[in-house]
């Protein structure tokens, strides 16, 4: 659940007529902000970002879900969903073992994965150059556990 003062901050960026991926921008923020301080970790700065694009959509950000090439079909398909919750009006109240269960997966994921080094990372490389670094590291490393 995004925090107040996000919501309160995206709501002021529409009301000012910025983009919606600019008041997605803010529950991104935050998300960043959560793992920084240790409330939960994620995989990836990727991953970081879609919990708060997800976060936006359902807080009603009128933010669209990402084209047919530009991600996974179940991207897509979570996105709607997110979407059409956002839409809605009727809130039901959350199930408590499914947040149970995706709290504390993301508190077993790394924290450093939206360090300022991994952020600087992905803008710089973007993501095909991150996983070209990825598999070289590999490599590099049974090439050293051969030789040892």
């Amino acid at each position: 659940m995004p925090e107040k003062e996000t919501i309160e901050r995206a709501k002021e960026d529409e009301r000012e007529g910025k983009s919606p991926s600019t008041q997605a921008g803010e529950f991104v923020r935050e998300e960043m902000h959560h793992v920084r301080e240790g409330k939960h970790g994620a995989r990836s700065p990727q991953q970081a970002i879609a919990i708060g694009l997800s976060k936006a959509r359902r807080a009603g950000v009128k933010l669209r879900a990402p084209k047919a090439g530009r991600a996974s079909a179940q991207t897509r398909t979570k996105a709607q969903r997110d979407i059409r919750k956002g839409q809605s009006s009727r809130r039901r109240k959350p199930s408590a073992t499914r947040s149970r269960a995706t709290s504390r997966a993301l508190k077993r994921e790394p924290r450093s994965s939206v360090s300022q080094a991994a952020m600087k990372a992905v803008r710089t490389k973007g993501k095909t150059g991150l996983k070209q670094a990825a598999r070289k590291a590999a490599s590099t490393r049974q090439r050293h556990q051969k030789a040892a």
